[in-house]
C-alpha cells in the first residue's frame, strides 16, 4: 500500500481527532519543536521526488552517502528521487543532487519495523561546507536519559497538518530498549534494532521519517515509527544506528 493510501487509511480510522490506534505507524513522526538552522544540522537532508515534493528526511554520512529509513524507499527507484542538502528550507536553497543508487536492509520487516535502515548514493560527491557536512555514526547507543535532538520538515500534528517549509528541531530523552518497553507499547513491539526518544508533548511526525536522532554529536537513531505523534506514554521509535552500523558501513562501501 503506498504512502497516500496509508495516510487516507489513518484519516478514516481516526476521524477528526488527533488520536491514533495503538499500532505501528511507519510514517515517521516535529511536534513541539522550534525553528533551527542548517548550520546547526549540516548533515540533515530532504529526500524528495523529482517533482520537488518532500517525503522523508535523511542524514549525510560522507560526501556521497545518505542514510535514511527503509520504509521511506519502498517501491521507489533511484531515478525518481533527488536530495536537497545545505538548506533549512525544503523548497529552496542549498544544493539539489540526483541519486544513482539506493538500497535497504534485507532484514527489514514492515510489520515488525526491524532493521528500518536504507542507504542512498548521490550521483556526484558534494563539496563539504558549513551547511553540508556528514555526521559520525554512533558505535555504542548512549545510556537512557541522554539528551538527544531530532530534526525535520514533518507535520506538527498527527492529522490535518501540512509539512513545514523550514527546519524544526526538538530535544528528547534517549531510551534504550528495556526502558522504552516499559511504556505503553504492546509486548514484543520494541526490538533490539530500535532505540526510543521521549519528552512529553514533543516528537517527530509525518514527513520526518528517515531523519536523524543525534546525541553527543553522533547519529544514534533514524526516525522510524510510533503511535501517533507526541502521544502521551508513547515514545518515538528510531532505528538504532549502533546495532545497524556494521550493515551501514559494509553496504556503503559496495553500493
Amino acid at each position: 500500500m503506498n504512502r497516500l493510501l496509508l495516510n487516507l487509511a489513518a484519516l478514516l480510522v481516526c476521524g477528526v481527532c488527533c488520536l491514533a490506534m495503538p499500532q505501528k505507524d511507519p510514517f515517521g513522526r516535529v511536534v513541539g519543536g522550534v525553528a533551527t538552522t542548517i548550520e546547526d544540522h549540516p548533515y540533515q537532508v530532504s529526500i524528495q521526488y523529482t517533482s520537488g515534493s518532500h517525503f522523508c528526511g535523511g542524514s549525510l554520512i560522507d560526501e556521497e552517502t545518505v542514510v535514511t529509513a527503509a520504509h521511506c524507499l519502498q517501491g521507489t527507484a533511484a531515478n525518481e528521487i533527488q536530495i536537497r542538502l545545505g538548506s533549512a528550507n525544503r523548497k529552496s536553497g542549498g544544493e539539489l543532487v540526483s541519486v544513482r543508487a539506493l538500497t535497504y536492509h534485507a532484514g527489514y520487516n514492515s510489520k515488525l519495523m526491524i532493521n528500518d535502515v536504507a542507504l542512498i548514493k548521490l550521483s556526484t560527491p558534494v563539496r563539504l561546507t558549513a551547511t553540508i557536512r556528514p555526521i559520525a555514526l554512533a558505535e555504542v547507543t548512549p545510556p537512557s536519559g541522554t539528551p538527544a535532538v531530532t530534526s525535520g520538515w514533518g507535520t506538527t500534528c498527527f492529522l490535518f497538518c501540512s509539512s513545514v517549509d523550514n527546519l524544526l528541531e526538538v530535544e528528547v530523552d534517549l531510551l534504550q530498549v528495556n526502558e522504552c518497553a516499559q511504556y505503553n507499547y504492546s509486548a514484543g513491539s520494541i526490538l533490539e534494532t530500535m532505540v526510543c526518544g521521549y519528552s512529553e508533548g514533543k516528537d517527530a511526525c509525518q514527513g520526518d521519517s528517515g531523519g536523524p536522532l543525534v546525541a553527543n554529536s553522533q547519529l544514534v537513531g533514524i526516525v522510524s515509527w510510533g503511535n501517533g505523534c507526541a502521544k502521551s506514554g508513547y515514545p518515538g521509535v528510531y532505528a538504532d544506528v549502533a546495532s545497524l552500523r556494521s550493515w551501514i558501513v559494509a553496504t556503503s562501501s559496495t553500493l
